[in-house]
């Protein structure tokens, strides 16, 4: 059991909180010059710390946002970062009693899912979060990558300068930037943070917008690394990609394969159903095509999250078990007819954690029980639910926080 008390901070115990997680990252504490920005990137009320007596030894922020659902639909998530316990402190029970609290505050304002991005996904299944979308992360070589030319080329791309984007980026990606299943809601603090102090301390980030027929809908975020040996080019790392159709993302990915003198294009994330590779000439100049976990969800609601999505044909009965919120625990009929309750009999059982790798479609029913991870309680149930649970493209994330 452990011994530590759980507050909600107000502005004094800030900057202690978010040194705290900086350290347990094994990065350094927030200089002077940079607090000024990152106090902005705090929600006020929702901050927990973690205290040992006068001492903070955790801490863990929750952003209000919300996220995109099969079928478009927007439900409210709360969007969990910045969670760090002191390496003095660990194994005491500390994290556990910080997802305790936050789990509960987040239940009490209506919040569907809680999501995150686990730095290591060991820890956040015994609190209910499973691996909700899938993301793919490329390295390509731009001189061998030329795009192929029945590729969409329409609009202009045009450089912004830092005032400018921090003006129309938010505006824009409230218009655009949730058009995909998994994309969330960006709140004015992730701005602060993301955009606002990079900017401010004249870091070297640079934002390029594309314009089509009725003006911006799209962006890219990108830093440049400058080459480190004669010959060589520079290295682009793409940070923000936001293209709310293969149109739109065809043209951003025209403009970043064409910068001249560059060696190296890293995008960390895209969406795995993305076809760049058959988008190019030559597919050997992605160097690297990676598929990471994107997104983690904890559903916290499961009547209105099941509610909340939209079902292929057929139904199926899925019995939920979740030890941290027994009230989502249960037997549901869910289906394109719609979701209830019932008293019928479970032919899958799944844990809550379980559940949010199916919800979103980051894995498929049949799969998971043949490895024991959905127990299948009636003989093809589980291929049946591969059709209910599916989803016509792949949910994405796209957003780091």
């Amino acid at each position: 059991m452990s011994d530590v008390e759980i507050r909600t901070l107000t502005e004094p115990d800030l900057r202690t909180a978010i040194d705290l997680f900086r350290v347990a990252l094994h990065a350094p504490t927030v200089p002077d010059e940079q607090w000024e920005h990152a106090r902005h990137s705090f929600e006020p009320g929702r901050t927990l710390g973690a205290f040992a007596g006068d001492r903070m030894v955790g801490t863990a922020l929750a952003y209000t946002s919300s996220l995109v659902v099969p079928g478009g639909r927007v439900l409210p998530m709360a969007a969990v970062t910045r969670v760090g316990v002191r390496a003095d402190f660990r194994r005491r029970g500390v994290l556990r009693e910080l997802m305790r609290a936050q789990l509960a505050d987040v239940a009490a304002r209506g919040e569907v899912f809680a999501g995150l991005r686990a730095t290591e996904p060991v820890i956040y299944g015994r609190f209910g979060y499973g691996v909700a979308n899938l993301a793919v992360k490329r390295v390509l070589l731009p001189r061998g990558a030329r795009v192929r030319p029945e590729v969409p080329a329409g609009g202009e791309v045009r450089f912004l300068e830092p005032a400018a984007a921090r003006e129309l980026l938010p505006r824009l990606y409230a218009r655009v930037g949730q058009s995909r299943a998994g994309t969330m809601a960006r709140p004015p603090q992730w701005w602060c943070s993301v955009y606002d102090r990079p900017f401010a301390m004249g870091e070297f980030l640079l934002v390029a917008a594309h314009f089509g027929a009725d003006g911006p809908d799209g962006f890219v975020a990108y830093r440049p690394k400058a080459a480190d040996q004669p010959g060589k080019g520079a290295a682009l790392s793409v940070e923000d990609f936001v293209a709310p159709t293969p149109e739109v993302a065809s043209a951003l990915w025209r403009f970043l394969l064409g910068v001249d003198l560059v060696e190296e294009l890293t995008v960390w994330t895209r969406p795995a159903d993305e076809p760049v590779e058959a988008m190019l000439e030559d597919s050997r100049a992605v160097r690297d095509h990676r598929v990471v976990p994107d997104l983690w969800t904890r559903i916290v609601d499961v009547p209105a999250a099941l509610a909340g999505r939209d079902y292929g044909a057929g139904s199926v009965v899925v019995e939920v078990v979740d030890e941290g919120i027994p009230a989502n625990s249960g037997r549901y009929r869910v289906g394109a007819d719609g979701v209830e309750r019932t008293a019928a009999a479970a032919e899958l059982s799944v844990d809550v954690e379980v559940l949010s790798m199916l919800y979103m479609g980051a894995s498929q029913p049949s799969a998971l029980a043949g490895i024991g991870r959905v127990r299948e309680l009636a003989e093809g149930a589980a291929q049946r639910a591969d059709a209910v649970f599916a989803v016509p493209e792949a949910a994405w994330c796209g957003t780091f926080f």
